[in-house]
């Protein structure tokens, strides 16, 4: 059973300044060669300052390709948490949106923490204030809380879990088992998915990815039947008409281990289309198209890129490194709090490793036309 709540229904932001002024702050294109030039200054500052750079898969290539240069990571956000928390150097450096530089400090409070824009936001988190999400909460302490981990630190010092789409069905489905019901929050496309695919009783907070938001059924229909060999790749914060479409519904990293194993040469992909770099690298004889964002007249807001994602650059990555500005920091007592729900995750996730249960089998999965995230 999936419920809403009208008194604590809140969008994310469709205002068209607060995308504007997130696209306003990305960063210039540099030349060639002071792309050089910057790469190699990162390089230099890395290894001086004794910091290892992670970056998530929807940032800049030339990120991407620096983490994986200098022994950092590239990954999704639970990824990111894990590798980051393994990590002895004194300072990590994340280029990604500010919840992950939160959870790297809450995971690693004695490191330093830095970022290249600290107003590098998520559509998410911006619709989930904490003020309006603890009445929620308080409202029904019945339920097991269980919040996705693209919110603040304050919403997720409020949690029994916090989740990412790596893990949250298996979580959910762990809870659900017990006889626990659930308030979700914030994605209601991600909740309510994973509420189809566990039969869990789950009351669902209305948010929304302004990147996933945008994907158009309509327009996915058209652009398979003119690609009809390609398979559908689709991340859990879509809209349910577009889940419907997929043969592969996963987290980012599912995702790009899908082009790898999946049989097929063409792939359309609907997620961030900062992914598609990491695809090309792994799988460079397949073809990769970006699912659309719009139609019917209608312009997209984000056109699969997200805006947040895209403050991150070499030039302002150069500037903290060189400063020490841009350093995250965390109320003790909240983080303390968030902590306890982070950690579950992490701890779940490592007793899953440890059974080792069968790979997944991604061909399998499109024979019977989606498989779980």
């Amino acid at each position: 059973m999936a419920l809403t709540s009208d008194r604590f229904h809140v969008e994310f932001c469709r205002h068209d300044s607060t995308v504007a002024q997130a696209w306003a702050r990305a960063p210039v294109e540099p030349s060639a060669a002071e792309r050089q030039r910057l790469k190699a200054r990162v390089r230099q500052l890395l290894r001086e300052q004794d910091a290892t750079l992670l970056a998530h898969y929807y940032v800049h290539p030339d990120l991407q390709d620096l983490a994986q240069e200098t022994g950092g990571s590239v990954a999704d956000s639970l990824e990111m948490a894990r590798f980051g928390h393994e990590q002895r150097s004194a300072a990590l450096v994340i280029c990604g949106v500010r919840f992950m530089g939160e959870t790297a400090k809450i995971l690693n409070p004695e490191k330093r923490v830095l970022m290249p824009d600290l107003e590098a936001t998520c559509s998410l988190d911006l619709a989930c204030p904490a003020e309006e999400f603890a009445p929620f909460c308080d409202a029904h302490p019945d339920r097991t809380v269980v919040v996705y981990a693209n919110t603040s630190v304050e919403v997720k010092a409020r949690a029994d879990w916090v989740v990412t789409s790596a893990i949250g069905l298996d979580i959910v489905r762990e809870l659900h088992a017990r006889g626990e019901k659930i308030l979700w929050a914030p994605d209601r496309h991600l909740g309510n998915y994973i509420q189809r695919e566990t039969g869990a009783d789950m009351l669902i907070w209305q948010g929304a990815c302004v990147v996933h938001d945008e994907f158009k059924a309509t327009e996915l229909e058209a652009l398979i039947a003119s690609n009809p060999q390609a398979k559908i790749l689709v991340h859990p914060e879509s809209p349910e008409s577009v889940i419907r479409l997929a043969h592969v519904v996963g987290s980012t990293g599912q995702l790009i281990r899908a082009t790898r194993e999946l049989a097929g040469e063409e792939f359309i992909v609907a997620t961030d289309g900062g992914i598609i770099h990491q695809m090309r690298k792994l799988s460079p004889g397949k073809r990769f198209i970006e699912a659309p964002t719009a139609g019917n007249g209608a312009t997209c807001k984000s056109c699969a890129h997200c805006p947040w994602m895209a403050m991150n650059g070499l030039q302002n990555l150069v500037q903290v490194l060189e400063t020490g500005s841009n350093e995250i920091h965390v109320e003790p007592e909240a983080g303390r709090k968030a902590l306890r729900g982070i950690e579950r995750m992490l701890d779940f996730a490592a007793s899953r490793a440890q059974r080792k249960p069968p790979a997944r089998d991604y061909n399998k999965v499109y024979a019977h036309g989606m498989g779980p995230a």
